[in-house]
């Protein structure tokens, strides 16, 4: 125990554990990567990394418009990130042309208003460094008397998305049959989109409205190559959150003391640089014997001419996926 206590004294600088801010940081941290983690599996299964993008412009929005009228950042993250959502589903984001095209004019109008807003608060208060707070975060700044609603925020979109992981599987693998089977397609798809606009407002806080999709998309695009079946996946991506984020905290408050000495560097570029290490990582992976084999055989079929295919033939990917998930 004492051997991994040196090692980490080397690792860590003094009085990182003793810190409130830093503890502060630690929860917060694995709450804001757990939830993107959960709900970012989805957002990559469902193609929706760009409605997620969006989220977060908009949220820039009401994270500027909160510091102008002097709320708390958070308040404006969530209320503009949950509009913007109910916005995308009224006007139709189940279609990927419609999703599109709805959220570009969303993203358009939202990044406008977020330039106006945050030069006025520029030339209206004398407090500094907010347009670096909202665009690129600030973990180590969070009010104790933001955790509670944070964590109950986090907590909250993750059971709605585990609890509604198995339709959301089946509708983002093919809307037609979840419709078939009885699944309310479309209220499944806005009480997603209001789980992610609460996860991309979380990552917000966080490490600012600029970077909070690495969060969202780069664990989850990870683990969705590690891992097999949305649970497996789930968890390893929560998992690459919490280390990235741990990680990031940790180098941040070391480099206090590198060079510009006495200026410690952003906590949101570690964790955005060891999310991407992670997700590259995945790359050095060794194919699977069998999946050589396959490529090895080529597209050419060795069992020669063959009769007329069958029901489990016929039915498109999307359709085998959703009945193996089923």
């Amino acid at each position: 125990m004492s051997s991994v206590g040196h090692l980490f004294s080397y690792i860590a600088a003094p009085g990182l554990l003793s810190s409130g801010p830093v503890r502060i940081a630690a929860l917060v941290g694995a709450v804001v990567a757990i939830t993107s983690g959960t709900v970012g599996v989805f957002t990559v299964t469902r193609g929706q990394s760009f409605a997620g993008h969006s989220l977060a412009d908009v949220a820039t929005t009401g994270g500027s418009g909160a510091f102008l009228i002097g709320l708390n950042q958070f308040w404006g993250f969530l209320v503009f990130g949950v509009g913007a959502a109910a916005f995308l589903e009224i006007i139709g984001v189940q279609r990927r042309r419609g999703r599109d095209v709805a959220t570009g004019v969303v993203l358009g109008a939202a990044l406008g208003v977020a330039a106006l807003f945050l030069y006025l608060g520029s030339v209206t208060t004398s407090t500094t460094g907010a347009s670096f707070t909202v665009l690129f975060g600030s973990i180590f700044v969070i009010a104790p008397s933001t955790v509670p609603v944070l964590v109950a925020s986090g907590v909250i979109a993750v059971i709605v998305v585990v609890v509604l992981s198995r339709v959301l599987l089946l509708s983002s693998l093919s809307p037609d049959i979840a419709a078939a089977r009885g699944v309310p397609v479309r209220l499944v798809g806005a009480t997603y989109l209001m789980a992610l606009a609460v996860s991309v407002s979380l990552a917000a806080v966080a490490i600012g409205a600029v970077l909070s999709t690495a969060l969202l998309i780069g664990p989850a695009a990870t683990a969705l190559r590690v891992a097999r079946g949305p649970e497996r996946a789930m968890a390893t991506s929560a998992v690459i959150g919490v280390i990235a984020t741990w990680l990031g905290i940790i180098l941040a408050y070391d480099s206090y003391y590198w060079p510009p000495r006495g200026h410690g560097w952003p906590v949101s570029f570690f964790i955005v640089a060891f999310v991407a290490v992670f997700y590259l990582l995945t790359y050095l992976r060794r194919p699977s014997r069998r999946g050589r084999a396959q490529a090895a055989a080529g597209p050419s079929s060795p069992r020669g001419p063959r009769g007329p295919k069958g029901p489990a033939e016929q039915a498109g990917p999307g359709e085998r996926a959703c009945s193996a998930a089923s």
